[in-house]
């Protein structure tokens, strides 16, 4: 088994930032998609965080990302915008789409922003979390390569188009942040890393027989869809949707790429003040949670919403360190 050891927030803010200095990005640039990496890490999404930094970092070398590239609006009408995300950094490229759909939402009650020829945006929930704490309702997805089956078929025409809905709640927010397979592939690759099993089943293994292995379903490339059908069918609906409303590649496009890039992507806010029942908003949220904690749990673990144990992971980790694997940390500093 791997070993696991505790980094400080700052430290390894720094450490990305150099990197990223090192690598040719603006001071600002740098800071912003470090923080980001670093944020992630915090919140305990180290699959799309510190795990996930050398492959962002590799994608850089091999040119996949343009680091100076910033987005372009090719179309508008009313609160609807297309964009070019002009292969910059995914990271950058979504959280300039979520402040453009925020100011649509300002202006028009509701934004959309769709974004084609993007990047991965890492974690989904980033952009949740920056609408939900500026006062908006998200709801966000992205497409992928093809990663998953449909129900029913043995080969990949899906993508797990990770799906995020969010909205402020007590000066920070409910955020649902999810894959349309049961697993995310990072969640599979921290799993394997850590030899550990599944808690439910995820995929099958090479002799299609369902498996709370990852490195088996990471063989088979057979994650399963939540919800079985009804994830698959989400899965392609997302997917279609993403293409149409940015203009940009579908799954099966950016299957044939060389890995996963030229993404599409959308991005809609919702200015809640300016509804109608606006005041009452926050009681009629708040009597939802009370209700929804009075849950009778199954066994001895707590009822949490959607969001609520990354509150609880933020503050363990800026306490006592982001725990990193070993070998991860190492292959960071080697950048």
């Amino acid at each position: 088994m791997s070993t696991t050891i505790l980094v400080p927030a700052g430290e390894m803010q720094q450490c990305f930032n150099n990197i990223f200095i090192k690598r040719g990005f603006t001071p600002d640039r740098a800071l912003q998609c470090a923080e980001i990496f670093t944020t992630n890490s915090v919140d305990g999404v180290y699959t799309h965080g510190v795990n996930r930094f050398p492959r962002f970092v590799e994608y850089i070398q091999k040119g996949f990302i343009d680091i100076l590239a910033e987005p372009s609006l090719k179309h508008q009408w009313g609160g609807v915008q297309q964009w070019d995300g002009n292969m910059g950094p995914g990271v950058l490229n979504a959280v300039h789409a979520t402040n453009s759909a925020m100011q649509l939402a300002q202006q028009h009650g509701i934004g959309c922003v769709a974004l084609a020829n993007t990047n991965h945006w890492m974690r989904g929930g980033t952009y949740g979390w920056q609408a939900a704490k500026a006062g908006f309702v998200f709801i966000g997805w992205t497409n992928t390569t093809s990663l998953m089956p449909t129900w029913g078929a043995k080969d990949n025409k899906l993508g797990n188009n990770p799906l995020v809905m969010a909205l402020p709640y007590n000066n920070e927010a409910i955020v649902l942040d999810m894959a349309m397979s049961q697993y995310s592939f990072g969640a599979l690759e921290l799993a394997t890393m850590k030899n550990e099993q599944l808690p439910v089943y995820g995929g099958y293994d090479t002799n299609g027989q369902l498996t709370t292995d990852p490195a088996a379903i990471r063989a088979s490339r057979r994650p399963l869809p939540i919800g079985y059908w009804k994830g698959a069918g989400l899965a392609l609906l997302l997917d279609i949707l993403a293409a149409v409303l940015s203009g940009g590649l579908s799954v099966h496009e950016i299957s044939q790429k060389e890995t996963e890039i030229s993404l599409s992507q959308v991005f809609i806010a919702i200015d809640i003040s300016k509804l109608g029942n606006h005041s009452a908003i926050a009681q009629v949220v708040e009597n939802i949670i009370s209700d929804y904690h009075r849950s009778i749990p199954d066994d001895q673990k707590s009822i949490t919403f959607p969001g609520e144990r990354v509150l609880q992971t933020r503050k363990r980790n800026l306490e006592h360190g982001i725990p990193v694997v070993g070998q991860v940390w190492e292959q960071i500093l080697a950048l």
